[in-house]
């Protein structure tokens, strides 16, 4: 039988966390946001406010829904603030170490039919069962980002997680108007098995001289007509994280294909993570973005 699912628990306020929070509120659940700090909390919050606010600017969204959407949303400055949550889903910085402490930290909080999900998109969700009390009750929903915008949303069954749980997923998932994917537990899954080498060749061909990063994103916009290029790309996602994914890749399935560039490497070492540092393939300082090669 599967859970009835009224109210989620998020932990992780950022870029992810928030906007999991949005359009759950939007849908009409009561979310509980919870952070390391009050501080990110109120800044997810501001966040989700904002984005919001444009929507009402647009004409997509009455005001009265937008006063209800944010009253949906609650600060949980403790872990037992979203322990009462039916569902309690992690969306922590992509960092497996970090991941398990916060679900063993958590599941002492939870109530007992209530279920958990990581938004890893990559990380295997068998292992991050395995630190649980619950991995039956366990399952990977990788939004994409940015959340609001993006149709997609993969769900992932570790090797524990029961019928029920998936099957309550699936339609928490529809009820937020997104369209289910179904992967397999392997490592990064369906879209950044595939988006994320073709983001790690595009380095290498900058790496290696073939084309300039200008040369590179206009090709890939042009020539394949993507709506966005492969650098410009990796800048949004942010470096860091396109690195532990290719790294993931890399130790999981222990082919070179997956070897991350040298020089993503070199680019997070240096702190230039993209946009969210103003600095990564492009250089956003300045009234527009400027190649940074």
């Amino acid at each position: 039988m599967s859970i009835e699912i009224r109210s989620i628990g998020i932990i992780g306020a950022g870029q992810m966390g928030n906007g999991i929070a949005q359009v759950c509120a939007t849908a009409g659940f009561d979310v509980v946001l919870h952070d390391v700090s009050e501080d990110r909390i109120n800044a997810g919050l501001a966040t989700i406010n904002g984005n919001l606010a444009k929507l009402v600017g647009r004409g997509a969204m009455a005001e009265d829904e937008r006063r209800v959407a944010l009253e949906r949303i609650a600060a949980g400055p403790g872990l037992d603030d979203v322990g009462r949550c039916d569902l309690v889903i992690e969306a922590a910085t992509e960092n497996e170490e970090i991941k398990k402490k916060i679900f063993i930290a958590l599941c002492p909080a939870l109530k007992p039919d209530a279920m958990l999900a990581s938004n890893t998109s990559s990380i295997s969700i068998t292992r991050l069962a395995s630190v649980t009390d619950r991995p039956e009750r366990f399952i990977g929903i990788h939004f994409m980002n940015p959340v609001p915008r993006m149709q997609l949303v993969e769900l992932i069954r570790g090797i524990a997680t029961e019928d029920p749980t998936f099957d309550s997923a699936r339609a928490f998932i529809t009820a937020l108007g997104k369209t289910v994917t179904t992967a397999e537990d392997f490592p990064a899954f369906i879209v950044n098995r595939i988006l994320l080498p073709m983001i790690n060749e595009a380095i290498y061909t900058l790496y290696e001289g073939v084309g300039s990063v200008d040369a590179i994103d206009t090709a890939m916009r042009l020539g394949a007509n993507h709506p966005m290029g492969p650098l410009q790309l990796a800048d949004f996602i942010g470096l860091d994280t396109c690195l532990s994914v290719m790294q993931v890749l890399h130790e999981g399935l222990a082919d070179s294909k997956y070897r991350p560039c040298p020089l993503l490497v070199k680019y997070v070492e240096a702190g230039w993570l993209g946009r969210k540092t103003n600095r990564g393939f492009y250089d956003y300082r300045g009234e527009k973005p400027v190649p940074t090669r």
